[in-house]
């Protein structure tokens, strides 16, 4: 796909995640629609994946660490072909297969289950160790939350995975700059996370984590990285797309209203127009 189908894409996944979490009236929209842009490059560009054929064992594998925002890779994966896009409107519903966290049992495309924060990460840890035990080719990608960062099992999984040598691993942090109770900084700051990541023997990417050019090129590097795994620290807006939610750390986990959700689609309807 070119840029700009990309983005146009990703525009399409934002208004898959609003209308999830407004049908459901709950959820967490900020976080999914930063990410939107990263979900978006890894399934229609980046992955060696089949919606056809979910479980294959040659697949690349996607851990999203940060499980509380299954509403953006439940959009994707809709969107990619693996359900169809009118299940989203039954997350968290009674009796769908979209729950609150994704959930490998229950969703095709969904690698692991998550939700519990920082264990991610180290699930996409030993898949990838499992990879170079086999001598497969499948590379493992992992999204965390930046106040994720905070817990002690993210850093000692990648304190293996450098030890380890795992560069078929792809970390990606959502540097949105927020959690639940506010800004990253004020809460249990844990800057400078590229630094953090390069004591652990990781090749270390900066970029924007909003901007496709800037994606796609992390990921070239990071497929061309050899000898060590490759964190890649994007920085992004959170609630990404629709004006009144970012920036806004009330946006962390609600739904919106009725006019709310009119007020945001009209919005991305605009973005994908221009």
């Amino acid at each position: 796909m070119t840029i700009q189908e990309l983005q146009k894409t990703a525009l399409e996944v934002r208004k898959g995640i609003v209308i999830g979490v407004h049908a459901a009236k709950s959820g967490h929209p900020g976080g999914s629609l930063s990410a939107a842009d990263i979900y978006t490059y890894l399934y229609f560009e980046e992955m060696n994946i089949d919606p056809k054929n979910p479980k294959d064992p040659d697949r690349d594998r996607f851990v999203l660490s940060k499980g509380h925002t299954a509403p953006g890779l439940y959009s994707t994966l809709a969107h990619r072909g693996y359900f169809p896009v009118a299940d989203l409107e039954t997350l968290r519903h009674v009796g769908s297969h979209l729950q609150g966290h994704p959930c490998i049992a229950h969703t095709p495309g969904v690698d692991m289950s998550s939700g519990s924060l920082g264990q991610g990460i180290s699930a996409a840890v030993g898949m990838a160790l499992s990879a170079k035990l086999r001598n497969k080719s499948y590379r493992v990608y992992t999204l965390l939350g930046d106040g994720e960062t905070q817990e002690g099992q993210v850093w000692e999984a990648a304190m293996f995975a450098g030890a380890k040598k795992l560069d078929n691993l792809v970390v990606i942090v959502d540097n949105n700059n927020l959690q639940i109770d506010g800004p990253i900084t004020e809460v249990n700051s844990p800057y400078p996370i590229d630094e953090k990541f390069k004591a652990f023997n990781f090749h270390v990417i900066n970029i924007d984590g909003n901007d496709m050019n800037q994606i796609a090129a992390a990921m070239k590097e990071a497929r061309e990285t050899k000898g060590m795994p490759t964190a890649i620290i994007a920085k992004t807006v959170k609630g990404k797309g629709v004006s009144f939610m970012e920036n806004q750390v009330g946006w962390h986990g609600k739904a919106p209203s009725d006019e709310e959700f009119e007020k945001a689609m009209d919005e991305l309807r605009k973005a994908g127009e221009q």
